[in-house]
């Protein structure tokens, strides 16, 4: 396996702008150079550019880079091109890039085949955009902020070539991205890879220009995003979209000639094509993956395995997976040694696998999917039954849920029935996604609801806010005290399903899932604190304060004010701009009402 740079064949001297004109003519495709400008609603969007954006800042926004990664009989898997060249990765990403973007050798994947995989950054790495997009993400679902990792979505082409050594083309186009967008990326790939194959880097590199003039991921904006010749819609949810809705659908009412894709979902798979031979047990696998529980889906290809890696993990929506997960895992990955060792129990994690090797490497694993090949939309796989782990043989196992795992909820039998008539009636699977989305949505909400009611309840009350003492502290969790609530404010208020809710409650509290979403709700409510004490201090007469106390204690309100600012900026806590602004009265009338020589030092520190 080698690491190389820009090909020779990359792209030439004439400047990516040439390039990206050039390819668009070699195409007969003027609307690419308008895609480069930007269409007319773009030209509201792109304020950016006006806000010093640098040039490959849009891209950055998007993309961290996109790598073509070739196959080479003397060196094996090889990076051959990253763009733009001065993207930085280190030795381990690009081994690990390498590896996870080809199928392993058993797949026998011929003609394209895509798929998605999720890797580790490299320990230290700076986020160069932090500071220009970090705003950005605080109005996200909190399910799609993986700031730890990179997503490598996948283009592989393998194709018969008999000029070639081997025999075969064999090529991946891959992007690079910190964004979780699974439907979108892959939607991208769809567009561009073909024809990349056909035109190699001018076309590749007139791509990169188009998505760095695209608008920033703004959660809740509708965004048009033209990439060589085609113009995408889509819309980034926000953390106040109502789950289980689209927006996208209630904005193109009216017509957008110009568009030529329109996507409803930028981070969503199909649920119900990734479910369908495992149906019958998914509210089994629901709570495997609520749980966090150690589990393994063994596939016959890398679009299989990351697929349903992906549905599992988006089953549990709005709350989010916080376990590590790897929708496509190979023995050469970094963790793989971390993720198969004896000498501990399993991890919390879900792996997409496909090498046979791992049937023998990880059967002491609790949980084992075995699927075959997911069939196209309109054709039902026959449903998986649940074997015993001493059933699991090492290659010739049938396809299967391996586990010894006793639900605590009983089975569902309503949306079984409701699934299975779809299946009868030939209803498409996108309406039966739809079903299955809000089946698991509605489990996910009964279950949670409790937790958020009783959690709100160890917020202090707001009378209890002084602004001359710190802001008081959130009561502690006693999971006693909320087990107690569960009587009469349980999931029984919303969930026809039963079982022992009390039991999978006890459970999850020892979960990482559990630990994640609590510290994600401490710190809002924490947040929250302090902007209700940042509001009680605007509300105070602050000159008539100082009027009644000494110099240095004023001096000292007025640093402890500036770093207030400063905090509320830095942590995006949740104040009413106007209340920012009254502060910032209330500082400058304070230092205007001291000493010049005390204005002087306190205007010189800079934060006002």
């Amino acid at each position: 396996m080698a690491l190389r740079g820009l090909a020779a064949s990359g792209p030439s001297s004439r400047g990516p702008l040439d390039e990206a004109v050039a390819a668009a003519e070699e195409r007969g495709a003027p609307a690419v150079v308008v895609a480069a400008g930007g269409t007319p609603e773009d030209d509201e969007e792109d304020e950016g550019r006006g806000r010093g954006l640098l040039r490959w800042d849009g891209f950055s926004a998007w993309l961290h880079c996109v790598c073509v990664v070739g196959f080479d009989l003397e060196l094996g898997q090889a990076v051959e091109v990253i763009y733009p060249q001065h993207s930085k990765l280190t030795d381990k990403e690009k081994t690990n890039i390498c590896y996870l973007s080809f199928p392993d050798s058993n797949s026998g994947c011929l003609g394209d085949t895509q798929f998605c995989f999720r890797f580790r950054q490299s320990s230290g790495r700076r986020v160069s955009l932090h500071c220009l997009l970090d705003h950005y993400d605080k109005d996200l679902p909190v399910y799609l902020k993986d700031p730890a990792y990179f997503y490598g979505y996948v283009y592989f082409r393998q194709v018969r070539d008999k000029s070639l050594k081997r025999g075969y083309f064999q090529k991946s186009l891959v992007l690079i991205s910190k964004l979780p967008y699974i439907h979108f990326f892959h939607t991208v790939l769809k567009q561009i890879a073909p024809e990349y194959f056909e035109k190699s880097e001018p076309y590749l590199e007139a791509a990169c220009n188009d998505v760095d003039r695209w608008p920033a991921p703004v959660p809740g904006k509708t965004l048009h995003l033209p990439i060589m010749g085609v113009v995408m819609k889509v819309r980034i949810p926000t953390c106040h979209d109502k789950p289980g809705t689209t927006q996208i659908a209630q904005l193109t009412q009216q017509a957008d000639t110009h568009i030529s894709v329109i996507l409803p979902t930028v981070h969503e798979v199909d649920l119900f094509r990734c479910f369908c031979p495992v149906f019958l047990h998914s509210q089994m696998l629901w709570e495997l993956v609520l749980l966090g529980e150690p589990l393994v889906v063994m596939a016959p290809s890398p679009s299989e395995s990351s697929e349903t890696v992906l549905a599992l993990v988006n089953c549990i929506s709005p709350l989010k997976y916080f376990s590590d997960f790897r929708p496509y895992f190979t023995i050469h990955d970094s963790e793989f040694k971390e993720y198969t060792t004896r000498t501990q129990a399993p991890p919390s994690v879900i792996l997409g696998v496909t090498n046979p090797f791992f049937a023998k490497t990880l059967q002491h694993w609790p949980h084992i999917i075995r699927i075959g090949d997911l069939k196209p939309a309109g054709e039902i796989p026959k449903q998986v039954k649940v074997k015993k782990l001493k059933n699991l043989k090492t290659l010739d196992s049938k396809p299967g849920v391996y586990t010894s795992y006793k639900p605590y909820l009983s089975r569902d039998e309503e949306i079984i029935k409701q699934l299975q008539k779809g299946v009868q009636q030939k209803r498409p699977s996108e309406a039966q996604s739809v079903i299955l989305r809000r089946y698991f949505l509605e489990l996910t909400q009964s279950f949670i609801i409790p937790l958020e009611r009783y959690v709100a309840s160890l917020m202090p009350l707001q009378k209890s806010i002084s602004p001359w003492k710190s802001p008081p502290q959130l009561r502690q969790f006693l999971p006693e005290e909320f087990m107690k609530t569960l009587e009469k404010t349980g999931p029984q208020l919303t969930s026809r399903i039963k079982g022992d809710w009390i039991g999978l409650y006890r459970h999850f509290l020892k979960s990482p899932n559990f630990d994640g979403w609590f510290k994600t709700r401490r710190k809002e409510m924490t947040q929250k604190l302090e902007a209700l004490h940042l509001e009680a201090l605007c509300e105070e007469d602050l000159l008539l304060w100082t009027q009644k106390h000494t110099e240095v204690e004023t001096v000292d309100l007025v640093l402890k004010l500036k770093n207030k600012l400063l905090q509320a900026d830095r942590e995006h806590l949740p104040v009413k701009p106007d209340t920012m602004e009254k502060l910032r009265t209330h500082i400058d009338a304070i230092i205007l009402a001291l000493p010049e020589d005390l204005q002087g030092i306190l205007l010189k520190t800079g934060m006002t």
